[in-house]
C-alpha cells in the first residue's frame, strides 16, 4: 500500500521534458491528469469512433477509453504546437507505458490477460522490462513525422530507464481468426521467437495455426497493419498463438523485442543517444 501512495504521489512530473520535435509536433510524457484524460479521449475518438471497438455504457457516456492499467502507466503524448485550444485539442498522438515495478503495483502487465508471459518474466529475472500499449493516432496525422516522433520518444524513454526489453500486443484487425490465418501462419513461420523469449497465447482464449500453411508471402505481408511490420523491421519477434479481442474487433499476436535485437540502422537513425530529433 505504501508504494501504491508514494506512485500516486509521484506519478507526474510538471516539469517532464521534450523528448524530440519535428516542425510544429513535439512528443513528451503527460505531465498530469488532465493530459491523461486527454490522452484517454483520444483513444476513444480513435477505438470507438472512427474504428470498430464496442464501447461499455461507462465508456459511451464519458466519451474515453481508459482501465485500470492506465493510472500505473506513463503516456507518451505528440502534441501539435500549430493547433489552438486546451491540451486535448492538440495532442494528435498517444502511446501507453508501463515499466515492471509499475506492473507490479498494478497487479500485473495488461498483456497477461491474454498471453502467458510469466514464463518469459521468470526466465530473464533482473532485465528491466516495457510493456507498450494502446498506440493510437489521429487520421490527419498518420504520416512519418508522428510516427517518428513516437518512436523517438520511446526510445528516449527506454534509454533513460535502461530499458532490457519492449513487448506488448499488436492487432490485425477483424475478429475472424480463419479468415487471417494466412498472415497469422506467415508471423509464425517468419518471425516465431526463439525458446528464451517464447510466449505462448493463453489456452482458454488463444487460437494457433499449422505454420505449414501454404501462404503468399506478399499477400500476408500486405495485411499485416504498419505497426506491427514496423516492429518487425526493429527485430521484434512474435509469440505463439493469436487472441480474438471482440471489444476491439482485433485480432491481437505478442511482440517481444529485446533490445540488444535493435536492429543498428534504426538506433543510428534515431541515434545512441536519442539526439535525432531531440528537442
Amino acid at each position: 500500500m505504501q508504494a501504491k501512495m508514494l506512485h500516486f504521489v509521484r506519478r507526474f512530473d510538471s516539469a517532464s521534458p521534450l523528448l524530440g520535435r519535428i516542425g510544429n509536433l513535439e512528443v513528451r510524457l503527460a505531465r498530469n491528469a488532465a493530459e491523461v484524460k486527454a490522452a484517454q479521449q483520444l483513444r476513444y475518438h480513435v477505438f470507438y469512433e472512427e474504428m470498430s471497438a464496442q464501447p461499455s455504457k461507462l465508456q459511451r457516456m464519458t466519451r474515453r477509453d481508459r482501465d485500470s492499467f492506465d493510472r500505473y502507466c506513463d503516456h507518451l503524448l505528440v502534441i501539435d504546437n500549430d493547433r489552438t485550444g486546451a491540451i486535448g485539442d492538440r495532442i494528435v498522438g498517444t502511446y501507453r507505458l508501463m515499466q515492471g515495478d509499475r506492473a507490479a503495483l498494478a497487479g500485473g502487465f495488461y498483456t497477461a490477460q491474454e498471453f502467458d508471459i510469466a514464463p518469459m518474466l521468470a526466465r530473464h529475472k533482473g532485465r528491466r522490462f516495457l510493456e507498450l500499449g494502446r498506440s493510437c493516432v489521429l487520421k490527419d496525422y498518420r504520416g512519418k513525422r508522428t510516427v517518428e516522433l513516437l518512436w523517438q520518444g520511446i526510445w528516449a524513454y527506454v534509454l533513460r530507464h535502461d530499458i532490457d526489453v519492449l513487448f506488448g500486443c499488436a492487432s490485425l484487425s477483424g475478429t475472424d481468426a480463419k479468415a487471417l490465418a494466412a498472415p497469422l501462419a506467415f508471423l509464425q513461420a517468419n518471425a516465431a521467437a526463439p525458446a528464451e523469449w517464447r510466449v505462448r497465447a493463453h489456452a482458454h482464449c488463444g487460437t494457433f495455426f499449422d505454420t505449414a500453411a501454404d501462404t503468399d508471402p506478399r499477400r500476408a505481408l500486405a495485411v499485416l497493419p504498419p505497426l506491427l511490420k514496423g516492429y518487425l523491421r526493429l527485430g521484434g519477434y512474435v509469440g505463439e498463438g493469436a487472441v480474438v479481442d471482440h471489444q476491439f474487433g482485433t485480432t491481437d499476436v505478442l511482440i517481444v523485442l529485446p533490445r540488444e535485437n535493435i536492429n543498428p540502422r534504426y538506433v543510428g537513425y534515431y541515434g545512441a543517444d536519442a539526439g535525432r530529433f531531440a528537442a
